[in-house]
């Protein structure tokens, strides 16, 4: 069943990253077995200044923390919500990005661009996720992926 717009909303709410970290706006889709977001690199992020000064692009880093706060973090909480673990359990996690494998990347990211994100969950156990993530530009041109993983724990055992 796919996620309503308060439940959306919610899962926004808890992604525990925030700017000028945070690399998720909007989330467009997203069921048990999917989801996909979007997240509009500004001009004026803070990497861009030395990340290069003469041309700014995005760094790879920086692309597949997107793809994990949209695939493992944000993916993680909804799919936490639907297997009746409780909000207040939810708030009290963050996600610890574990793995990234077999990550490709085809096209740079420049200031202003638009991205879309696709996850596919491949497991959830034990309170591991992992997913096989996909970045795309708006207009569906290829950028990168790579299969992440990621474990919610609870902030206070960290």
């Amino acid at each position: 069943m796919a996620a309503d717009h308060e439940t959306v909303r919610q899962v926004l709410a808890m992604v525990p990253q925030q700017r000028p970290f945070r690399f998720i706006d909007d989330i467009l889709e997203m069921d048990g077995e999917h989801i996909v977001g979007a997240y509009r690199f500004r001009d004026d992020e803070y990497f861009y200044r030395g990340h290069f000064p003469d041309r700014p692009i995005t760094p790879g880093v920086i692309l597949i923390e997107t793809m994990a706060q949209t695939g493992v973090v944000a993916f993680g909480i909804y799919l936490l919500m639907i297997r009746g673990v409780s909000l207040e359990q939810i708030g009290r996690m963050v996600t610890l990005f574990a793995m990234v494998d077999e990550c490709e990347f085809h096209a740079i990211v420049n200031p202003g661009e638009r991205v879309i994100i696709k996850a596919e969950k491949v497991y959830l156990r034990r309170g591991n996720l992992k997913t096989r993530t996909r970045m795309e530009k708006e207009n569906g041109e290829f950028i990168c992926s790579g299969t992440l993983t990621g474990r919610g724990v609870d902030a206070h055992e960290t």
